[in-house]
């Protein structure tokens, strides 16, 4: 396991650097964009922490990448056939997220596979304007709050919202639960008006 994250945070530090070289930007400005401290980004790029979801989402967000090319370890081809193996899980209590695919162009597109064990929740940032997530509760009940407004979602319901403002996914019931989410953004310079 020490190996996989080893292997992880070495991804995620040539990725975000490439990333941040191709757009020219400092770490500073990156760090103004993201809202990650510049001494963080310092630790990714040199590979010494496996940063969590959130910050790889602030990030990604940043550089106009998904969270998916952040952690790619190598070049997406024309057919992308993601094994056991290729998907990145991200722990969170006994809950996991695990990214099973994702891409950046020409718009962002990620798929998640999420469990949250009872009374866990996550919190979503506000993704950039025109993020869009799709779930559908596999297993359990989800509560999503969008806006202080909830939302309960039963196993075999969907939902569609703007995820361009704060949410939060939660184990709603006696169990946890299981979703199902895409996530999709348009691309970024739909919205870049320097």
């Amino acid at each position: 396991m020490a190996d996989d994250n080893g292997a992880l945070a070495a991804a995620i530090a040539n990725n975000v650097r490439a990333q941040r070289a191709y757009r020219r930007m400092t770490l500073d400005e990156l760090s103004a964009r993201s809202g990650v401290s510049r001494g963080m980004l310092v630790q990714v790029e040199q590979a010494r922490t496996n940063p969590s979801v959130s910050t790889l989402a602030r990030i990604g967000g940043a550089l106009g990448v998904t969270v998916a090319r952040l952690v790619e370890v190598a070049d997406t081809p024309v057919v992308r056939v993601v094994g056991a193996s290729g998907v990145v899980t991200f722990k969170h209590g006994e809950g996991a997220a695990r990214l099973l695919v994702g891409t950046d162009a020409p718009a962002i597109l990620e798929l998640w596979d999420w469990r949250l064990a009872t009374g866990e929740h996550h919190d979503g940032d506000a993704h950039p304007p025109g993020t869009r997530e799709m779930l559908t509760v596999i297993d359990g009940e989800l509560v999503l709050t969008v806006l202080g407004q909830e939302y309960h979602l039963a196993t075999d319901e969907a939902v569609l919202f703007s995820a361009d403002r704060p949410h939060r996914y939660a184990a709603g019931g006696d169990s946890g639960c299981r979703f199902i989410m895409v996530v999709t953004e348009p691309p970024s310079d739909l919205f870049d008006h320097r």
